[in-house]
């Protein structure tokens, strides 16, 4: 088998996973969708408690924060991190992985955005957000693209403490970027919730899927 086959393979391989896996977590997702109406007073209820902590200071830090989870700061952050362990370390399964994991991620969202059509608040803080509402995405997009941060960075730093650190920060800056989507209140805290748990199922289901790949691939080369 030459590399053109193997490669063929590859992306056969974790495309036909990877539908399957969005297809049950979609339908799962279209199951809840009036489940999840009739909890919308719980949603307005957290924005009422976090309007007494709103001024113009904590305004900017959300802003910058939401940011972080936005598609003009993660797409040049995917590139950087693509470019760094493909032509830096040589590492090809870490670059695999960044790109099918955002690419993956994204298309995911977009089909369960469509799927449950749900509105915007109708009352954002400063600005109105474009698109649906549920699921988050950049609840979805900071699991996956930090996520895999860290579980690069727990294959790549050899200091536990180093790890545990990263970690942490990596862990509360996920969370943040969600919180300031419910600050900014251009989601609902369902919305998030949601994003958060569907990107790390999602972002470990691809792990899994391509790990397995990375193995069945790496005997296929040994044999041949």
């Amino acid at each position: 088998m030459d590399f053109g086959e193997i490669t063929i393979l590859i992306i056969a391989e974790v495309l036909l996973s990877l539908l399957l896996f969005a297809a049950i977590i979609a339908l799962l997702v279209f199951s809840i969708r009036k489940p999840m109406r009739r909890h919308k007073p719980i949603d307005m209820a957290i924005f009422e408690r976090i309007k007494p902590t709103v001024n113009p200071f904590t305004n900017k830090v959300m802003l910058f924060i939401t940011f972080l989870g936005k598609h003009q700061f993660l797409i040049p952050a995917n590139l950087l991190v693509i470019f760094y362990f493909l032509f830096i370390k040589k590492q090809t399964w870490f670059s695999i992985r960044v790109i099918t994991i955002s690419i993956s991620s994204l298309l995911l969202m977009l089909l369960l955005k469509q799927l449950f059509q749900r509105k915007r608040p109708l009352s954002p803080l400063l600005k109105a957000a474009k698109g649906l509402s549920f699921p988050s995405g950049h609840a979805i997009m900071s699991v996956t693209f930090y996520g895999l941060l860290i579980y690069i960075l727990q294959h790549s730093i050899t200091s536990e403490w180093l790890r545990i650190l990263a970690t942490i920060l990596l862990v509360g800056l996920i969370l943040w970027i969600g919180y300031s989507r419910v600050y900014l209140r251009v989601h609902y805290a369902s919305d998030v919730a949601a994003g958060f748990i569907i990107g790390l199922l999602w972002l470990l289901i691809s792990l899994a899927v391509l790990k397995g790949l990375e193995n069945n691939i790496s005997e296929i080369i040994r044999r041949t």
